[in-house]
C-alpha cells in the first residue's frame, strides 16, 4: 500500500554528519523523498510530538535534547514506507539495533538515538501535521 511517514534525524545525527548516509539509504530502498528540511524543533512542536510521554521521567531530557540542535525533518512515501522504515531505523535503542541498521550503525546511546519515524500511518499523518502543517 502507498503511504507516506515521517522521519526525523535528531541533533546527534546532524552534528555527526550522517544525513547523506541515513537519506541513501531510505533512497536505495525506494522510497521517494516528498519533503525535507533542515530546522530546529520548537518547544511547541516537541510537545505536539512526544505528548504521549508528558509525565514520564525521560520526558523533560527528551524535549531538551531534540531542541538542542538542527535536526532534518523529512516526508517520505512508498510502498508500506512505515514499516520499511521501521526496518531500516532498526530497534529504538541502540545496543539492541542489529549492525546495518540506522541505529545499529550510528547510534550510540538510547537518549541520543539518531532518528525517529513514525510508528503507524496515522501517527505519520499526525507527525507530518505537526512539523509540516502546509504539506498535504
Amino acid at each position: 500500500m502507498q503511504e507516506k511517514t515521517y522521519v526525523m534525524l535528531k541533533p546527534d545525527a546532524v552534528s555527526n554528519r550522517h544525513i547523506g548516509e541515513i537519506i541513501a539509504r531510505f533512497e536505495r530502498v525506494g522510497l521517494n523523498l516528498e519533503r525535507l528540511e533542515l530546522a530546529n524543533v520548537t518547544p511547541e512542536q516537541a510537545a505536539a510530538n512526544y505528548a504521549e510521554h508528558e509525565g514520564k521521567p525521560f520526558y523533560e531530557g527528551l524535549v531538551k535534547y531534540i531542541t538542542s540542535g538542527a535536526v532534518v525533518k523529512m516526508v517520505l512515501s512508498g510502498e508500506d514506507a512505515v514499516v520499511i522504515c521501521r526496518k531500516l531505523m532498526g530497534a529504538t535503542n541502540p545496543k539492541d539495533a542489529a549492525p546495518g541498521t540506522i541505529r545499529g550503525d550510528f547510534g550510540l546511546v538510547m537518549d541520543a538515538n539518531v532518528i525517529h519515524g513514525s510508528d503507524s500511518p496515522e501517527s505519520a499523518q499526525r507527525e507530518i501535521g505537526i512539523f509540516f502543517p502546509d504539506f498535504s
